[in-house]
């Protein structure tokens, strides 16, 4: 539980923060608070203005974009150590997306003014909040090019393998239980078409779902989509 944990020691498991010194941690850890979220809580509203940046500690949390017809895509999971949302904090622009607590998740947060004073006193952390940014650029180029350029099939593929890991054996693997209607969030499709490509990939023997619901993908055809 993180309630055992003091604000200090949590801070210093987040990979963002790992570089400060002992009077930099202690420094920020005054300024923190520690929140839990259940399942299905939300924690920042799309187009709404937040304070807060959320320290992600454990859980899991699902990002996503609506339209005004209400539909849904999923941009991407965050899991411990990922920082939301930042972005809104440093152009003081509103949120670009909602973010829901997909299970029980603990947070820690800290206040814009308290995020920003860090950045400008603490190089590593502002070098570290800078990566990650970067990273999810590249992620978002990722997806407009899987839109533009790819069909249902493709997208599904490498939404399959964006969510695998390495297996002992050389293939990847999908641990994380994952519907059919959510990857039809991340892709762009209606549930019916995934149904038909997932179907399509098992018979030709690239993908296997296990009594558990892992997914195992093989094949050469994966190296087109990494």
């Amino acid at each position: 539980m993180t309630t055992m944990v003091s604000n200090l020691e949590l801070l210093r498991r987040i990979p963002v923060f790992s570089r400060l010194t002992p009077s930099q941690a202690e420094s920020i850890a005054e300024a923190l608070e520690k929140r839990r979220f259940r399942r299905g809580e939300v924690l920042v509203q799309q187009h709404a203005h937040s304070d807060l940046l959320f320290i992600l500690l454990t859980g899991r949390v699902r990002v996503t974009s609506t339209d005004k017809c209400g539909r849904q895509l999923v941009l991407c999971k965050l899991r411990g150590g990922d920082l939301l949302d930042e972005m809104s904090l440093i152009d003081n622009e509103p949120h670009t997306a909602t973010m829901q607590a997909e299970t029980h998740t603990d947070v820690l947060t800290l206040g814009r003014t308290d995020f920003l004073r860090c950045l400008q006193e603490n190089t590593h952390v502002a070098h570290a909040v800078m990566v990650r940014l970067v990273q999810r650029l590249r992620q978002a180029d990722r997806k407009i090019e899987s839109f533009a350029l790819l069909d249902v099939h493709g997208r599904v593929i490498r939404s399959l393998l964006e969510h695998a890991e390495q297996g002992p054996d050389g293939t990847m693997v999908i641990r994380e239980k994952i519907s059919r209607q959510d990857i039809a969030k991340m892709v762009g499709a209606s549930r019916e078409m995934v149904s038909r490509v997932m179907k399509d990939l098992e018979a030709r023997g690239y993908t296997q779902t296990d009594a558990s619901c892992q997914i195992t993908l093989q094949g050469p055809f994966m190296q087109d989509f990494l």
